[in-house]
């Protein structure tokens, strides 16, 4: 794992991903930056799904205090990094899958920047908040989700990984989980 940047606030377990183990993927198709809706429910064999606040971009300013905000920070690093591991997360047979309340035309700009070779999801109205009770937070005044990983297997959630930090080391984290478990 690497070594978490020593300049970013860490954030705690709050519990609010106790009750996610084992629980089943809600039947909910968000739309994609391939142009398609996925229903992960539907998924068969291994799906990851990391879930996070919000993709920067270069021409936008983050909100104001956003590098004080424990989580909130790293979004970019951790796509990266389930990008540069995604041949290795192929080989596991997992397929991967971005996950924010952003929309899907703000998500493209990010897929393309990043050269993403997966889907990014959005949740724009906060159903899988709902149907899973996902822990959210506010910036600037808008409400984003808490950075959370998923691992499914069949539609059913195997492992979470909650809080995630350092981001740039979830996907080796993931990784190791499915070298050990899957």
């Amino acid at each position: 794992m690497q070594e978490k940047p020593s300049t970013l606030p860490v954030p705690e377990d709050d519990g609010a991903a106790n009750h996610l183990n084992g629980a089943l993927w809600p039947d909910i198709s968000f739309s994609s930056t391939n142009h398609e809706l996925i229903n992960l429910k539907e998924r068969i064999g291994i799906t990851v799904v990391y879930v996070y606040p919000m993709t920067g971009r270069p021409d936008i300013p983050a909100p104001d205090g956003w590098e004080g905000i424990p989580g909130a920070k790293g979004c970019t690093p951790q796509s990266c990094g389930f990008r540069d591991h995604y041949s290795e997360l192929k080989a596991l047979n997992a397929q991967i899958y971005g996950f924010s309340s952003q929309t899907t035309e703000y998500q493209l700009e990010a897929k393309e920047r990043l050269h993403l070779p997966f889907s990014l999801l959005s949740d724009d109205s906060f159903l899988l908040k709902e149907h899973l009770n996902l822990p959210t937070f506010k910036a600037a005044g808008k409400e984003l989700y808490k950075r959370i990983t998923f691992i499914l297997i069949g539609g059913k959630i195997q492992k979470v990984f909650y809080p995630v930090f350092p981001p740039e080391g979830n996907a080796d984290n993931v990784i190791a989980w499915l070298r050990e478990n899957a």
